[in-house]
């Protein structure tokens, strides 16, 4: 770890308050959620239980997590209230690490945990288990007998997923470093129980990343084997137009159940998606794009560019539009490309440098056209405006080659160091 980065003993967490970004407390940490890794990785955190007002426990991701400090944590205020439900391959640290029995790797010496440092990685915004604060010779935590050292994780043996044996757990540990299309390609070829299994232990985000990237009688079929409210959560998480997809290859029953399961945001514009054809520019468009409003400055528009969740296509340029900044906007200006946002001075206003010659599509533009417009004008994104001049979203070159490739192409195996596909 390099110096500097904050480091927190969990036993100093416990019980600590959780506040939202203004100020207001939503509840207070009763435990941390970590993942076994294989490699000689150490555990990674996942996020943290928060027992809020009412006394339920909910789950709030590390992502989530912008502050750990001065006896509180502060959230970016966007938390998921439904209750808390440990999965096979998470450990809660406090009530399944601290007092556990386990030995030094160095002499084979049984030591108690007695406390867990975790450590937030450079320039990152995930967290991991650090080192074990243990006390030698026999008893738990009340021993007051017995030497105390603190010693870094890799010097503990009894944590590691090949000493826990071969489940999915260390499947999806071992699927941890792929990228979600390879997970997806892992997943279509194992039999319907492991992929149900290996679903189950993915968290929300990675699920869905995986499910965006498998034909869909596998999106289906994985979806339809979740718990409903898992269900709801896992779509939230996915781009809203690959949840409409997924979504519009359900009974009628089962798709309105999950919508009404949704955040109503979430499902308003899921909703909005679905109400287009498929093979239009309002079927295929992504109601989430970079945003900004007129008086944002280049600085801005880069630290929205530089967040690590967008895809290449929807970090090319952003879109300049009035107030409301979520789609539908106000009147829609223009669009700068990334490469224009390198040029100028951080202090540029985005709406002095915005590009509006270009022509934007309606939402029932065909997919032909939306392909010859994206070649004509060598773009990756290209906006969708409706007739009042609101920006509804963007459709991106990706989404354009989903529906152009064959339906089956995603059963075809690339090898990335290879560089050429294999049928299997």
């Amino acid at each position: 770890m390099a110096p500097g980065t904050p480091r927190v003993f969990v036993s100093h967490l416990s019980g600590v308050p959780v506040f939202d970004p203004h100020g207001d407390q939503v509840g207070r940490v009763r435990d941390l959620v970590a993942m076994l890794r294989v490699g000689g990785r150490p555990p990674r955190l996942l996020g943290i239980v928060v027992e809020v007002l009412s006394r339920r426990r909910i789950f709030l991701p590390m992502t989530r997590v912008t502050g750990i400090e001065s006896g509180q944590v502060i959230t970016t205020g966007v938390i998921n209230m439904r209750r808390f439900e440990q999965r096979p391959t998470e450990r809660l640290v406090l009530g399944e690490f601290l007092d556990r029995r386990v030995s030094l790797v160095e002499t084979g010496e049984e030591v108690t945990i007695l406390d867990v440092a975790i450590q937030q990685l450079p320039a990152r915004r995930d967290w991991e288990i650090d080192k074990y604060f243990v006390r030698k010779g026999r008893g738990g935590a009340l021993r007051r007998k017995g030497e105390t050292l603190t010693v870094e994780w890799s010097a503990v043996s009894g944590f590691s997923l090949e000493e826990h044996g071969q489940g999915a757990e260390s499947l999806v540990a071992t699927f941890e470093k792929l990228r979600p299309t390879d997970v997806a390609n892992a997943l279509h070829h194992l039999s319907p129980k492991r992929r149900a299994e290996v679903a189950a232990a993915l968290d929300d985000d990675r699920l869905a990343d995986v499910l965006e990237e498998l034909p869909e009688d596998d999106q289906v079929e994985i979806i339809g084997k979740l718990k409903e409210e898992r269900a709801a959560d896992v779509l939230e998480a996915m781009d809203p137009d690959d949840a409409a997809d997924l979504l519009s290859e359900l009974p009628e029953a089962d798709k309105e159940r999950l919508l009404m399961l949704m955040r109503p945001d979430d499902a308003a514009d899921v909703r909005r998606l679905m109400s287009y054809e498929e093979r239009t520019a309002g079927g295929l468009m992504t109601t989430e794009p970079i945003i900004l409003r007129p008086d944002a400055t280049v600085a801005d528009a880069l630290a929205r560019v530089r967040q690590s969740d967008l895809s290449p296509a929807l970090a090319a340029q952003v879109y300049v539009c009035r107030s409301p900044d979520e789609t539908p906007t106000g009147k829609y200006l223009g669009t700068v490309h990334f490469q224009r946002l390198l040029r100028d001075p951080p202090f540029t206003l985005v709406s002095s440098i915005v590009d509006s010659d270009l022509v934007s599509l309606t939402p029932q533009t065909p997919l032909s056209v939306v392909t010859s417009y994206l070649a004509a004008y060598n773009l990756v994104s290209v906006p969708v405006v409706d007739e009042s001049g609101s920006l509804l979203g963007a459709v991106t070159v990706d989404d354009v080659l989903d529906h152009l490739l064959p339906e089956d192409w995603r059963e075809t195996d690339f090898q990335g160091r290879e560089g050429v596909f294999r049928d299997r």
